[in-house]
């Protein structure tokens, strides 16, 4: 029984050891387009593992406060240790009345040995726009 417990236990270490790194996420910039409103992403994937698929579930906020909308954005797939550079067009958004932006879950974490949760326990975010990101 202690050896079943051990090799478990070992099993869980491992793999928390093949998803040490991070996630991250940085709103490079927010920009006027045909459309509407472009946000740029820059998305760091610093796991072991590449996603096969990756999708956020983005939460946007006036500058009240108040939630304009919630819209999932597909960042697709995300190899190990690289860095990628993710568009999105938001049809019918003035860029200017985006306050701030919230990644309120991910609705896929995609990737062997990855479980549904490590994309949102290991996200880091940041900002060089003047929207705020929030993980």
């Amino acid at each position: 029984m202690a050896l079943a417990f051990a090799l478990a236990a070992g099993g869980a270490a491992a793999q928390e050891a093949a998803l040490a790194g991070a996630l991250n996420i940085e709103l490079n910039e927010v920009a006027p387009s045909q459309k509407g409103c472009k946000l740029t992403f820059v998305a760091g994937n610093a796991f072991a593992q590449s996603l096969s698929k990756v999708s956020f579930e983005f939460v946007i906020f006036d500058q009240k406060g108040l939630v304009e909308r919630m819209a999932v954005l597909d960042f697709r797939y995300l190899p190990a240790g690289k860095t990628k550079v993710r568009q999105f067009d938001l049809p019918g958004t003035n860029c200017e009345a985006v306050k701030s932006l919230l990644i309120n879950d991910a609705p896929a974490c995609v990737g062997e040995g990855v479980q549904g949760d490590a994309c949102m326990k290991a996200l880091k975010t940041g900002s060089k726009s003047p929207v705020e990101l929030k993980g």
